[in-house]
């Protein structure tokens, strides 16, 4: 039992983290107007700049045998060998359909934000509560996230 109590700790304090809040942001837009413009660019940019996979593979690393000697100086060495190296897929349009997409949301008034989670002192001081409209920013907002995936900006100092 002790032993599963050592996994799940660790495993609920890393779900408890949480990274930045990334999105398109227009003072006083509604999220859902906002998250609508962003799936119409999205589109957009995925028929203008379709993903195109490449499968790469990093190079391969050559591990040199060893020499073994025993106690009366008898030295053996052992053969080397080749490990494969990793193949992977990589979406060589990836960055140019990013940019299409930011571009698309650029015509449309908006602007691209990082958000960082709140901390606690900050979460329990304001009443938990959806954002529906997005609010003014300030240098200190902060983000809480719900477990539905909606989300709430807190401006300390401000209403909202």
């Amino acid at each position: 039992m002790k032993s599963v109590l050592h996994l799940l700790i660790p495993l609920a304090v890393l779900s408890a983290c949480s990274g930045p809040l990334s999105l398109y942001y227009r003072e006083g837009e509604s999220v859902s107007r906002a998250q609508s413009e962003t799936t119409q660019c999205q589109v957009k940019a995925v028929n203008d700049v379709p993903v195109a996979n490449q499968v790469r593979q990093s190079p391969p690393t050559y591990w040199p045998g060893r020499t073994y000697c025993d106690n009366r100086g008898h030295c053996y060495r052992s053969p080397g060998w080749w490990e494969p190296g990793r193949v992977y897929t990589v979406d060589v349009n990836a960055g140019l359909r990013n940019q299409v997409e930011a571009q698309c949301m650029a015509k449309k008034g908006f602007r691209p934000i990082s958000l960082p989670p709140c901390k606690q002192s900050v979460k329990s001081q304001v009443p938990p509560a959806r954002t529906t409209k997005l609010p003014p920013l300030g240098t200190q907002s902060c983000y809480v996230k719900f477990d539905d995936g909606s989300f709430q900006i807190i401006t300390p100092g401000q209403a909202g």
